[in-house]
């Protein structure tokens, strides 16, 4: 029984996982300028990323494979929200200069 919980439960994350994916790429088409599309794109990307890594690690039980998602999971999510700043900070520069 609880193998089917966690079946379901994994198949949940994985949907949630790619919902967040479909959404950022909706939002890197749609959107005008360069920072709200970064803005949508590491929003949902990492949101997208940690959801997905979440259902493999439900999927694979304890073991080290779960520890080394985990550990991926913590990287997306300082190195992502990072790089997404530093892009920003630079665009916004680019565009201050411009005017």
């Amino acid at each position: 029984m609880s193998g089917i919980i966690l079946d379901v439960l994994s198949y949940v994350l994985f949907a949630l996982g790619l919902f967040f994916f479909f959404v950022g790429s909706l939002g890197l088409i749609r959107l005008p300028d360069a920072i709200t599309r970064l803005h949508a794109t590491t929003k949902a990307d990492t949101l997208g990323a940690g959801f997905i890594l979440l259902g493999f690690v439900l999927r694979e039980g304890v073991s080290l494979l779960s520890i080394k998602l985990i550990l991926i999971i913590v990287f997306v999510w300082l190195t992502n929200p990072t790089g997404a700043h530093l892009i920003g900070k630079i665009a916004y520069e680019k565009k201050e200069d411009q005017q």
